[in-house]
């Protein structure tokens, strides 16, 4: 049972594995490339099998679509032109190429010639120009000495490539939108392996969540433009996010400056279940000539419902055919970008194509914010008639062709003018991936929640004025706006001379004040006016706090809401319909647990939120794509082979090793209907650990020189592996006396290796039953025990971690509490003391001193 995460890691591994020492970012173009020619020659065959009525296995469809086309010719592939758009040939099919493999006739000029074949054929169909050019030689150029130092190497490399796809079905994966989505994670893949290079192609997830999310939960879209589009990632996750119907209706608009980029936003939109009647990409320069203009309306641009962009940053020269402030996508400016930097030209590009209620969200640096000159004036002209919407700070190291931070903008033209801009601070919401930044997914959420609520938050986000943008000259620098705050509480002067915690800053911890008042005053003691210390101990304040009363029922009641949320969404994961339900359910359950905890005071609505994103992420997503594939108990029984690799360079194979659950895991079954004979195993490790102690002792003291083990049991000692040989033990034993302290010290260890030995043995062959019985088992599960190891694995540790979001913030105050404590506890007398007393010291030691001549 195959799912997209399979379907990712192998192709991944394989690209790995097969390109050596080829740049990622050049190996794209042949693997992405092939990849797509496969699903065009499934595509190609499933036509014909649809309308020819043909059945069978594949090769039988395609010794049936050889002897069509020979019997009918033209007439056939026109027929299956007009329903794709395009045809390949019998003799050129993806399957062809994988028969002459087979056959040992396979020659990579059948491969070039095959491509030339459909670049020759698509040339000549008319207005349809999606598929012109998609395997250009400035693309996949089969002669490239990278690929291999003569033509042999190159021929095998190929070879190996079309094989990775060969048990690959295009058309069933591209139903459930796996083949579009396994087809943007390798993008992605490639992008991060090809570091600075990436930055032409392709725009992080999350920062395209950002966008996508703003723009499609706040306007009605029927048409998008991407100037820069790259790999088209933004636009299809813009239209992720809409619904099913929204999506049959929409219509893409790109355009792209490189060839190879070019053709990869269109093969990625296509493999993605574009239709191309619903696709304009352009291979052109944005910034050189407008596109696309209104044919209609000359110097008039198309205008779009939403228009994202990425495009490169602070880009030089970008004023080449040496535009006029004149041309129509400048003239709200008033003037025009630096030549030095077109941030301003790009995002005057978009607005312009921007429809009246449209949305439009760009990516750019930081400068655009405050920059002065021409830049400043474009600034101010977009603010005074208050185009500018939003302004979002991301953190640094978020992109993998640069280290800088970026800020989102956001831009409307039916704004009133009064309207205020807001003002997102998101530079600290992310964690560490190796040298990258990455959003989570509450980061992702809270920032379009903000958008949308239009909320203000103390260092996170505010409402900024006209009148405020105005006092600070037209700067949008996020820090004019936004304060940083303190998370740290400033130290009292009297406190730290006198001694004791200011009260009033005992008063700002609030949680503890709101829940458990009496417990914290309790723990205090005046020790003057204003003035307190803690007298009691930090730990046993901390489980008062805990066992308070008031906490314990918001436990209890988060516990019982967490409970229906448990039950309503097991059933429905359980019964999810279809691929195409998959998402929308996601959504539903990362909502629901965010109103959810909405009702509980002083509990992190999104950190419940990243534990339900978490939850989809490891488990869910997987589990529900193998559920609509099966069914819930079907799959629930179902057992998959266990495949490994062993051995390395030529002896490198893949092999089974036994047989894995396909949704119920291996370790549950084991842990949940096995207990006693897993404890049964315990135990004998326990006993094992035991043994294993004894005999360490004894090999300590054998090291120690002339100790009476040293002279027994020395010889029996194995150096390099610190251990006792149970060989060297036997021969020593026969070489002494019986009834001796020596014959006794070496007997004593034969015994405790021979039950060694024979505990492992024992261990070993349980285990191995014990694995045999897990997966014989696996097969005869019944539908109660399917239910009682789904729900563990699904919501086993759910109550726990939503109820733990109780307990976050009281430790947190309480570690404050216990900082105040020891930040206040050396006063100015105390310290006058102790200088007294390292004086005295001091003193008594130099009277110690003797000198002499």
């Amino acid at each position: 049972m195959i799912t997209s995460d399979d379907i990712k890691r192998r192709l991944w591994d394989g690209a790995n594995d097969l390109r050596g020492s080829m740049d990622a970012s050049r190996y794209k173009d042949y693997m992405l490339g092939l990849m797509f020619y496969k699903f065009l020659s499934d595509k190609t065959l499933e036509t014909f099998k649809t309308t020819s009525g043909v059945k069978g296995k594949e090769e039988d469809v395609v010794q049936a679509y050889e002897e069509a086309y020979e019997n009918y010719g033209d007439n056939l592939t026109q027929m299956i032109q007009n329903v794709l758009g395009y045809y390949v040939l019998p003799k050129h099919l993806y399957q062809t190429w994988l028969k002459d493999i087979r056959e040992g006739a396979f020659e990579l000029e059948k491969v070039t010639e095959s491509l030339q074949s459909f670049e020759r054929t698509v040339a000549t169909t008319g207005d349809i120009d999606d598929f012109k050019g998609l395997f250009a030689s400035s693309t996949i150029d089969l002669t490239d000495t990278a690929l291999g130092s003569n033509l042999n190497a190159r021929s095998k490399n190929i070879r190996k490539l079309i094989e990775l796809f060969a048990d690959l079905n295009m058309v069933t994966l591209q139903k459930g939108d796996v083949l579009g989505d396994a087809y943007e994670y390798l993008i992605g893949q490639f992008a991060m392996e090809s570091g600075k290079k990436a930055g032409e192609f392709y725009t992080p997830r999350q920062v395209s969540e950002v966008m996508a999310q703003i723009v499609a939960k706040t306007t009605d879209i029927n048409s998008i433009y991407d100037p820069t589009v790259g790999s088209g990632s933004l636009l299809l996750t813009v239209s992720r996010h809409l619904t099913e119907d929204n999506r049959k209706d929409l219509h893409y608009y790109g355009q792209e400056k490189n060839t190879a980029t070019y053709n990869l936003t269109r093969m990625n939109l296509l493999l993605h279940g574009v239709r191309p009647e619903k696709m304009t990409v352009n291979n052109g320069d944005t910034l050189g000539q407008d596109w696309p203009e209104d044919p209609e309306r000359p110097n008039e641009g198309v205008q779009f419902d939403a228009v994202v962009m990425n495009p490169p940053y602070s880009l030089k020269n970008w004023n080449q055919e040496e535009l006029k402030v004149t041309d129509p996508r400048f003239e709200v400016a008033g003037v025009l970008p630096p030549d030095s930097k077109g941030d301003y030209a790009f995002l005057l590009h978009g607005l312009f194509h921007l429809g009246q209620e449209g949305t439009m969200a760009i990516v750019l640096p930081h400068g655009v914010l405050f920059r002065g000159g021409a830049e400043g004036e474009i600034r101010k002209r977009l603010l005074d008639k208050n185009y500018i919407d939003t302004v979002i700070g991301l953190p640094d190291k978020l992109f993998t062709n640069t280290g800088i931070p970026v800020t989102v903008m956001i831009l409307k033209k039916n704004r009133e003018l009064n309207d205020p801009v807001l003002m997102i601070d998101a530079s600290k919401s992310f964690v560490k991936e190796g040298k990258q930044h990455v959003l989570q997914e509450k980061d992702i959420a809270k920032i379009v929640d903000t958008y949308i609520e239009r909320t203000s938050e103390p260092g996170y986000s505010y409402q900024v004025t006209k009148k405020d943008i105005k006092e600070n000259e037209y700067n949008l620098n996020i820090p004019r706006y936004i304060d940083v705050v303190e998370e740290d509480i400033a130290h009292d002067v009297d406190g730290h001379l006198y001694g004791g915690i200011p009260l009033s800053q005992i008063k700002k911890l609030t949680v503890l004040h709101d829940m458990t008042k009496d417990v914290l005053y309790d723990a205090l003691t005046e020790v003057r006016p204003g003035y307190v210390e803690v007298t009691q101990d930090v730990q046993e304040l901390t489980e008062k706090v805990l066992s308070h009363e008031n906490v314990q029922n918001q436990i209890k009641a988060l516990t019982e809401v967490t409970k229906v949320y448990m039950a309503t969404y097991w059933e429905k994961l359980k019964a999810v319909p279809d691929v195409n339900a998959i998402e929308p359910l996601k959504e539903e359950m990362l909502t629901e647990m965010k109103q959810l905890l909405k009702q509980f005071n002083h509990v992190s609505t999104y950190a419940g939120y990243q534990i339900i994103a978490e939850l989809w992420g490891n488990t869910l997503s997987e589990d529900t794509e193998k559920i609509v594939i099966s069914e819930f108990y079907t799959v629930g029984k179902t057992r998959e082979a266990n495949m490994v690799t062993k051995g390395s360079g030529k002896t490198k194979r893949t092999e089974q090793d036994g047989w894995l659950g396909a949704i119920v895991p291996n370790e549950l079954i084991l842990k949940e209907l096995y207990t006693e004979e897993l404890n049964d195993v315990e135990t004998k490790k326990d006993a094992l650990a035991g043994l294993n102690d004894e005999i360490n002792e004894l090999v300590e003291a054998a090291k120690v020189e002339e100790s009476e083990e040293a002279e027994a049991l020395g010889d029996a000692l194995n150096a390099r592996e610190d251990d006792f040989t149970l060989s060297a033990v036997r021969a020593e034993i026969k070489k002494v006396v019986k009834d001796t302290d020596e014959y006794a010290l070496l007997d004593k260890v034969r015994k405790l290796l021979d039950e060694r030995s024979s505990l492992n043995k024992a261990i070993r062959e349980k285990d191995k039953a014990l694995t045999e019985q897990v997966e014989e088992r696996i097969a005869n599960l019944t539908r109660e025990e399917i239910d009682q190891l789904m729900y563990k694995k699904w919501f086993g540790q759910l109550i726990g971690d939503i109820t733990k979001l109780v307990e976050v913030p009281l430790k947190n105050e309480i570690d404050t509490l216990k900082e105040l404590k020891e930040r206040y506890a050396d006063t100015l007398e105390t310290i006058e003391e102790e200088s007294k007393s390292l004086e005295a010291q001091f003193e008594a030691m130099l009277q110690e001193l003797v000198v002499t001549e």
